[in-house]
């Protein structure tokens, strides 16, 4: 008779990385904890699995359901498993002492919730709070950053450090470690955004131990790819590039070509700001070659999502203006706008403050002044992050030194100043 495959149980093994023998060996973990036995008979086996992939085994026993569903926080029908018709099936019934021990499992840990011992910990939970961290992310993209979004990431970072200690595997350990990680990087990066820097160095420092203790590479690039912003920002462009190839040097970069072009892109800024014209260029050119090889269908953290071709555009114009070649900057900021989704406001306002940068360094200030009233349209109804205020502080220094008293300094500065008065503007007490 042929076998069905499982294919809902073999995408979620595949999603979560699961292999066969893994799988087994965290299921038998949990076993083990509910029923209190140390033995090894009668444990699950590689075998097991492979046998519910391949469909031969429809419906797992009883232990290994209440272990699956706890490790996986899904049901074993979302699982793709179908309980047997009982009228016409003739196989053995469970075993009753067996099937005892899991009808009592389930108030016995309700009882313990009630004693104070909380239940175990299972990929349920690793889900929710990613979905959070996903909120959390798309908020920043609208808005960018601020106290409440520093605030909102921290108290998910706490949360799942207190959940690691009832994990229900080491894997689902890891996991929460990582998502830790990631809440306190976007703390972090909130106050990079908004230009908070001491603040923004505490986050990062405690953002890339617990990207140690998760052993995930993908978090600590982020790590390092803020802390080389907030060096930037600071003005140490020689730190800004040591961040930069710490990046770089991250495992996630050999087998994603996406966070290597990231990096790469990070160390051009690094290296445009020293003054090393070549360097630059040709990091900008691995950042491209890198982008042009990633695959867009492969799963990734939200936080990687907003980099792109329009991310590339965008970067590849702060390091064309930074190596005086501002002709270049401004048709890079163009193609960033014109690839930006609509969503992406901050980073459009940024593009667009950049763009007017370009436009004034070619000596047109008109143009130049007029580009920079789209930054305040885009972020209509939100508060100027801290990023943005800089730029448009660079541009109203550069615009007094290439037209010093002119009208339409005075103008832009009577414009800037209205803006910055508006109550969405001014800081949160």
């Amino acid at each position: 008779m042929a076998h069905v495959r499982n294919e809902a149980f073999i995408d979620w093994m595949k999603t979560d990385g699961w292999t066969a023998l893994e799988l087994a060996r965290a299921l038998n973990a949990v076993i083990r904890r509910v029923t209190q036995k140390t033995s090894a008979r009668g444990e699950l086996s590689e075998v097991t699995v492979r046998k519910w992939r391949s469909g031969e085994t429809t419906w797992p026993q009883a232990k290994a359901r209440m272990a699956l569903e706890q490790v996986s926080g899904r049901t074993a029908a979302d699982l793709g498993f179908l309980p047997p018709d009982r009228r016409k099936t003739r196989t053995a019934p469970e075993d009753p002492l067996l099937r005892r021990t899991f009808l009592v499992a389930a108030p016995a840990a309700g009882a313990a919730a009630l004693s104070g011992a909380a239940p175990s910990v299972g990929s349920g939970d690793v889900l929710r709070l990613r979905q959070q961290l996903d909120t959390v992310n798309a908020l920043d993209d609208q808005r960018g950053g601020h106290d409440r979004l520093e605030k909102a990431a921290l108290a998910g970072a706490a949360e799942a450090v207190a959940l690691q200690e009832r994990a229900a595997t080491q894997r689902t350990r890891k996991k929460l470690f990582a998502l830790a990680a990631d809440y306190t990087a976007t703390a972090a990066w909130s106050c990079v955004d908004a230009r908070e820097l001491p603040r923004a160095r505490t986050h990062l420092d405690r953002a890339l131990y617990l990207a140690g203790l998760a052993q995930d590479p993908a978090t600590a690039l982020r790590v390092w790819n803020s802390m080389s912003m907030l060096a930037y920002q600071q003005g140490n462009h020689a730190e800004a590039l040591a961040a930069g190839q710490a990046a770089r040097t991250t495992a996630i970069t050999r087998r994603d070509p996406l966070y290597a072009s990231l990096a790469h892109a990070r160390t051009a800024i690094a290296h445009a700001y020293l003054g090393e014209h070549h360097a630059a260029l040709r990091s900008l050119d691995l950042a491209t070659t890198s982008l042009g090889k990633a695959d867009a269908d492969v799963p990734r953290p939200s936080w990687i999502s907003f980099h792109g071709p329009a991310e590339l555009f965008a970067l590849t114009a702060v390091v064309r203006d930074r190596l005086g070649d501002a002709p270049g900057a401004e048709a890079a900021s163009f193609r960033a706008l014109a690839a930006l989704p609509a969503a992406f406001r901050r980073n459009r306002a940024l593009a667009t403050a950049r763009l007017a940068l370009a436009q004034l360094h070619q000596g047109d200030i008109e143009q130049a002044t007029a580009t920079t009233e789209q930054v305040f349209t885009e972020m209509r109804g939100a508060p100027l992050p801290g990023r943005i205020r800089a730029l448009l502080g660079d541009f109203h220094r550069d615009l007094i030194t290439l037209a010093p008293g002119s009208t339409t300094v005075l103008d832009w500065a009577d414009r800037y100043r209205a803006e910055w008065s508006r109550p969405c503007n001014r800081p949160t007490p």
